[in-house]
């Protein structure tokens, strides 16, 4: 950050130190053939990939005096396909568990999906129709523990039933959590997902809504994920899919909860989207009549 102004979105001393040991364990198995050091930090290629998640520009609006596109770009799909980003994200998790006093691994968790729009960037292979919704994209899957905490994603066309991502997301909830034994999900999810689940050792409750109830209304148990996904929506990244790949997507939704959860650990606020409300010039002292 030497010879800038800092961003919103840029990573305190306190939250850097909790990044640096991945980040700088990855860097020694992964040195440069010529023994060059490289022309960028590896902090600001991490501040690079937060504005972005932030701010959802297109790569080539990066501000100029972050690193460069081609690098945080470079770096970016390294840390997606050698699971990177995911490393990072999974360690936060515990620390993040820890804080609030739980053991690393839970043992229950809640399901759901949400559809959002794909820009003309995705191949049509992997975007679809929601027969529900009547929305076209691609369907966001994801497990969260009882705080909120994503516990494993999906990202797939929005024509997927949503009963094959359940399935798919126990399997990858059994492998990265093989702790749980209790997932609530909504009336989306079938039967289906409850003999899978069987089959697993995980008991899968389906959360019906009250007869009566119109609009929307908070489910027991169920609204921790709602809420996890309203919180991943403030990052405009994710507002829409523009990734080409949905490997992509997954990645960003875990650069996003690692920025969360970051805030969280070093108990910062995040920055809203509006501006701050400018202050008024405060009256003049009245004069008391002599």
């Amino acid at each position: 950050m030497d010879g800038r102004e800092p961003y919103p979105s840029d990573l305190s001393d306190e939250a850097w130190e909790l990044v640096r040991p991945v980040i700088t364990a990855w860097k020694a198995k992964h040195p440069s053939v010529s023994g060059h050091e490289g022309q960028y930090a590896m902090r600001e290629i991490v501040n690079a990939l937060l504005y972005q998640a932030r701010t959802g520009c297109q790569w080539r609006y990066l501000p100029h005096d972050l690193p460069s596109t081609s690098a945080v770009y470079y770096y970016f799909g390294l840390w997606r396909d050698d699971g990177t980003a995911e490393t990072i994200h999974e360690l936060l998790r515990c620390l993040a568990r820890e804080m609030r006093r739980r053991r690393e691994d839970p043992t229950a968790v809640v399901m759901d999906s949400q559809t959002v729009r794909a820009s003309v960037n995705a191949p049509k292979e992997t975007t679809g129709l929601d027969p529900g919704k009547k929305s076209p994209g691609r369907k966001r899957g994801i497990a969260t523990d009882v705080i909120g905490l994503v516990i494993a994603v999906l990202v797939v066309a929005a024509s997927v039933h949503d009963n094959a991502i359940g399935i798919a997301l126990l399997d990858r909830v059994a492998a990265s959590a093989p702790t749980v034994t209790k997932v609530w999900v909504d009336a989306g999810f079938k039967e289906a997902v409850v003999e899978h689940g069987a089959r697993l050792g995980i008991d899968v409750e389906i959360v019906q809504r009250k007869p009566g109830t119109r609009g929307f209304t908070p489910q027991p148990k169920r609204w921790v994920v709602e809420r996890t996904l309203g919180t991943l929506m403030l990052h405009r990244r994710l507002a829409r899919d523009y990734e080409t790949r949905p490997a992509s997507s997954v990645a960003w939704i875990h650069w996003s909860m690692t920025d969360v959860m970051l805030r969280r650990l070093t108990r910062t606020t995040t920055a809203t989207w509006r501006d701050p409300p400018a202050r008024r010039p405060a009256p003049p002292p009245q004069q008391e009549p002599r």
